[in-house]
């Protein structure tokens, strides 16, 4: 009896594995839709005007279910507001918010997530975090200024990081855009081959 209750559970973790893999899976590639979608429309389009009809999607790596990681969200006090770096001589003025750990192939790692202080007032995005990063990728596999996720500031001391839904910033596909600079503190010291690839022609 007890080995039929072993294996019954046995076979409901591995389900529950599969079913959770198959669902990152479809939200890497409604993710991977809404941005070719969006780079189509000439209305969204980051794109030059000249590129945006030639435009048949953007480079993606393939689904990377190890680079689904959850995190532990530590709500840090006290911090300052400063203004930071961008490609330009804009400077937005962001909060440090959050202090994010997490493990990748058994190794530690963290990132800090970011408060932007002027869209916080805006409706929807008053618990917008901004996680700007740079890995071992840049300047060849992706591109070379780093790249951005977007989260939301979770309910517990647990967030979900989806480095399949890594893009680029703006200022990768067009100079008139002004794009923030990741600070050095969000080095992450591994290649995180997942999310958009370098633009094909720039």
């Amino acid at each position: 009896m007890k080995k039929i209750l072993f294996l019954f559970i046995l076979i409901c973790t591995v389900f529950s594995e599969n079913s959770f893999a198959q669902s990152k899976r479809k939200t890497t590639k409604k993710f991977q839709r809404t941005m070719n979608k969006q780079f189509k429309n000439a209305e969204e389009s980051p794109l030059p005007e000249e590129e945006i009809n030639s435009f048949k999607g953007l480079p993606f790596f393939k689904h990377n279910k190890d680079l689904v990681v959850k995190a532990k969200f530590k709500k840090l006090k006290n911090e300052k507001v400063f203004e930071m770096p961008t490609t330009t001589d804009r400077k937005p003025q962001y909060r440090k918010y959050a202090k994010l750990t997490f493990n990748i192939d058994g190794k530690k790692y963290k990132l800090f997530a970011y408060q932007n202080i002027g869209l916080i007032k805006e409706e929807g995005y008053e618990d917008y975090l901004f996680l700007p990063f740079t890995d071992l990728t840049n300047g060849n596999a992706t591109y070379g200024g780093g790249r951005f996720l977007d989260l939301r500031i979770p309910e517990s001391n647990e967030v979900e990081i989806n480095f399949n839904k890594a893009y680029n910033p703006y200022c990768a596909y067009n100079y008139k855009y002004s794009c923030p600079i990741p600070p050095k503190e969000n080095h992450l010291n591994i290649k995180i081959e997942a999310g958009v690839k370098a633009p094909k022609n720039h």
